[in-house]
């Protein structure tokens, strides 16, 4: 099998000494084991700059997904209402979750490449006083739109609402300050800005909240409540975890810190990003989302005409190195590529030339 670089928001590239640090077998059960989970556990809090006394951390088996939904087992009790605010793919799903689990709510949805109102939320909020909790996400990888999370959290803490954040493809890329903002649920993945790989979720909780958890979940092993006594009584995961990622997440940590930490990883992305749009536009390949709404996360390009063969310029891509990332948008036709991971500005200036070759070279006529 050919070795190429993810330009996708997860799995992405990770180091190869990420990768090292799964090559050795550990014990679930194991102290050494449990002293790495808890190291994980508290660096996290200190990336999310949240108080120990206030926010704890919960690890939990799975992708993303798992998390969120766990979050919604969890959070979210008979009596209450959840208003879902989305504006892509990863927005709905949170829908469908709620629809599978049974929980009240109610949703606000704009156009995918448009972000929320805060006046309509407000308005929301106002009008329904059966809401008590508001949940959104962060980045929508499905067009790289960046979502304002500093007016939402006001609101919810306006309102005293419980604020629930999928923060999958921002948190340890975009720096995010949960206590000030009074995050509730942070939700994110070990494979996403933290540059570890695919395997458990994670998610900053405010103490405060959570400590009322017990008994919501309608699911044995989403139970986030049970998950989070577990680790602070036992230092352990409830159930079988993924010791290989979770080494491999700890080293990732590690390579944050060495990076500069959060502000100095986000200058990379932003790089990149800045980079990968002007080089692109150059070739007549524009943006979906406006500049001022564009994360550094990824980037949704247009197809540059009705001709245009996306298989055929993805494997043209990949042969020379690079796996670009499907678009999601059903009323435009796309393809989107990502700056996380380790990436650097010379492997973007080497797949905008591996592009200009393609679209120059007419192949897509």
């Amino acid at each position: 099998m050919e070795n190429y670089k993810l330009l996708t928001p997860g799995p992405l590239t990770t180091t190869k000494t990420v990768k090292e640090e799964m090559l050795f077998d550990r014990c679930t059960w194991d102290d050494e084991y449990k002293v790495i989970t808890q190291k994980i556990r508290a660096e996290l809090l200190e990336i999310a700059v949240a108080s120990p006394n206030l926010y704890t951390t919960v690890l939990m088996q799975g992708s993303g997904s798992f998390g969120v939904e766990a979050v919604l087992h969890s959070a979210i009790g008979k009596e209450d209402k959840c208003l879902i605010i989305t504006n892509g793919n990863y927005g709905e799903r949170i829908v469908t979750m709620a629809k599978c689990i049974g929980i009240n709510y109610t949703t606000y949805s704009v156009e995918y490449d448009t972000v929320p109102k805060s006046y309509e939320i407000r308005e929301i909020l106002s009008r329904d006083k059966d809401i008590t909790h508001v949940a959104m996400v962060h980045v929508e990888t499905t067009t790289g739109i960046i979502n304002p999370i500093d007016d939402i959290a006001k609101l919810c803490r306006e309102y005293d609402k419980t604020f629930i954040l999928d923060a999958m493809s921002s948190f340890g890329g975009i720096q995010i300050n949960v206590e000030e903002l009074g995050i509730d649920y942070l939700i994110s993945s070990a494979n996403k800005c933290i540059q570890g790989v695919p395997g458990f979720s994670f998610i900053i909780a405010k103490i405060e909240k959570i400590s009322k958890c017990k008994g919501n979940s309608k699911s044995l092993s989403l139970d986030l409540y049970d998950q989070w006594i577990n680790m602070d009584k036992d230092g352990k995961w409830r159930y079988t975890s993924p010791t290989h990622v979770v080494a491999a997440f700890s080293k990732a940590l590690d390579e944050l810190r060495g990076e500069g930490g959060v502000a100095s990883r986000n200058k990379r992305y932003k790089d990149n990003n800045n980079l990968l749009r002007r080089k692109l536009a150059a070739m007549g390949l524009n943006s979906y989302i406006n500049e001022e709404l564009q994360s550094p996360i990824i980037t949704t390009f247009l197809f540059p005409s009705e001709n245009f063969n996306f298989s055929s310029f993805y494997n043209y891509v990949k042969e020379r190195g690079f796996v670009l990332y499907p678009g999601k948008l059903t009323r435009v036709d796309s393809f989107r590529i990502g700056n996380i991971g380790e990436i650097y500005e010379e492997d973007i200036e080497i797949v905008c030339h591996i592009i200009d070759e393609y679209i120059s070279g007419g192949k897509y006529e």
